[in-house]
């Protein structure tokens, strides 16, 4: 497995996916992940594996990344996916760096650490096209790409999420950053039943849209993406631009350019953010998809 990874990167200091074989590009890889997240390591595993092949592929990560201090394992094939320490310090709590940016990690204390790393792409396209504008970031999560368009120069940037807790992370991911938290609202509300909070806010003229595929009881993107996409008249100017995002393999783009025609055609496709090279996938279309519009109502 060591020459299907890319150690030099390491020596960025920044955070990286190493493997991906969730891709399934890599025959008889496709249960594992394995992320570079400084000082740790992280192995994710989709299925059980021998703990003599686990131990092994710890050992040649600690060897292979200098600054490694930590190497662990998530195992999302269990109950609440557990974290386990494999070698090195217990490492919880870290701030990584993406493009210059700064990110709290956390490992241990949910499924995901924080950050997705797959839209790095749509995280650099948001820095490179929000000066002066007013952002709706919708699903915001732990507020990365809130943080990405204010290092991009954006206005104001509306952050809508209804948990809580992890606003705060986001919060915490501005400050770590020195951004003035006066150009940031944050909204723990739920999206679907919240449009007139939202509404209260814009104008908007850059929505983003990264909403999980599904959440029991809040979520269910096939019927829910509809919800939002009819509502862009009413929450966007004219010439305004739209990152969708869909990171579910049972559904392709063509699923967000037929939503988009049926219920808002007066938006125009402009281009396609492609993931990193990392994060290949044996077939076309099950991957994250990152969709660029823009909003162009008829006079």
């Amino acid at each position: 497995m060591n020459e299907l990874i890319d150690f030099s990167v390491c020596a960025t200091g920044e955070c990286q996916r190493l493997f991906h074989g969730r891709g399934h590009a890599y025959e008889g890889l496709e249960y594992v992940n394995i992320d570079w997240l400084p000082p740790a390591a992280l192995i994710t595993l989709y299925c059980e594996v021998e703990h003599d092949w686990l131990q092994a592929l710890a050992a040649t990560l600690k060897e292979n990344i200098s600054q490694c201090r930590s190497v662990q394992v998530q195992y999302r094939c269990r109950h609440q996916a557990p974290f386990e320490l494999l070698l090195g310090d217990e490492v919880t709590d870290t701030t990584v760096v993406e493009d210059g940016l700064k990110y709290h990690i956390q490992l241990g204390r949910a499924q995901n650490t924080g950050l997705f790393l797959d839209i790095r792409n749509g995280r650099q396209w948001v820095r490179q096209h929000a000066q002066n504008k007013r952002v709706l970031n919708l699903f915001a999560y732990t507020c990365a790409f809130s943080v990405a368009a204010l290092a991009g120069g954006a206005a104001q940037v509306v952050n809508i999420d209804n948990n809580k807790s992890v606003l705060s992370r986001g919060r915490e991911n501005h400050r770590l950053n020195g951004q003035n938290l006066k150009q940031v609202t944050f909204e723990g509300v739920n999206i679907f039943t919240s449009y007139n909070r939202l509404k209260k806010h814009g104008p908007y003229d850059l929505m983003i849209c990264d909403p999980p595929s599904f959440q029991a009881g809040s979520v269910d993107i096939k019927r829910d993406y509809k919800k939002i996409i009819s509502r862009i008249p009413v929450l966007m100017k004219p010439g305004s631009e739209l990152m969708l995002c869909l990171n579910s393999p049972d559904l392709s783009a063509d699923f967000l350019f037929d939503t988009v025609a049926e219920l808002c055609p007066e938006c125009e496709f402009i281009e396609e953010v492609k993931p990193p090279a990392v994060f290949r996938e044996a077939e076309a279309g099950k991957g994250l998809k990152v969709l660029i519009f823009k909003y162009q109502p008829l006079e």
